[in-house]
């Protein structure tokens, strides 16, 4: 298969994960008209997240919903070497790595390689450090049925 083949597979199951993963409601997932966009027309902002990593920071294109405000399914990009800080987010959400190589664990925990095609989850409210550790930048498809949000180990919402 050529990589466009596989990254598009890829990204089918990325999205396959994120419509039955998801808990949103029926009518929160239907009622908008089928879209296609070209990985060349996606938009991706500066999310912030990272800003003192020395690597760069977290950007993020909208798959569905809006990640600020609720349910959503978003492509992250991550930097090459980036590592987080000790974080948690409200609500779970589910990740499959689209390119490069990425972890993610609770902190102290060995690291286990996620190259494209891997899937993972993150419990809500669980610490955890996620890391690129590839040597070109992480893009990952993430899926969450609530606003997304990245808490400061000790810190409220």
């Amino acid at each position: 298969m050529k990589t466009s083949k596989i990254q598009l597979l890829i990204a089918t199951a990325a999205l396959s994960v994120s419509l039955t993963a998801s808990a949103a409601s029926q009518d929160d997932m239907t009622g908008g008209p089928s879209v296609n966009v070209p990985v060349t027309q996606l938009k991706y902002f500066d999310t912030g997240i990272g800003k003192d990593s020395g690597v760069g920071t977290l950007r993020a294109a909208p798959g569905h919903g809006d990640l600020q405000h609720g349910a959503h399914g978003t492509l992250i990009k991550m930097p090459a070497g980036f590592v987080s800080d000790i974080h948690t987010h409200t609500g779970e959400y589910w990740g499959v790595v689209i390119s490069g190589v990425g972890v993610n664990g609770t902190p102290g925990s060995v690291d286990v390689p996620l190259p494209p095609g891997s899937y993972w989850s993150q419990k809500g409210g669980e610490p955890h450090i996620t890391k690129c550790i590839s040597s070109n930048e992480c893009i990952f498809f993430i899926s969450q049925s609530v606003a997304f949000d990245d808490l400061p180990v000790g810190m409220k919402k």
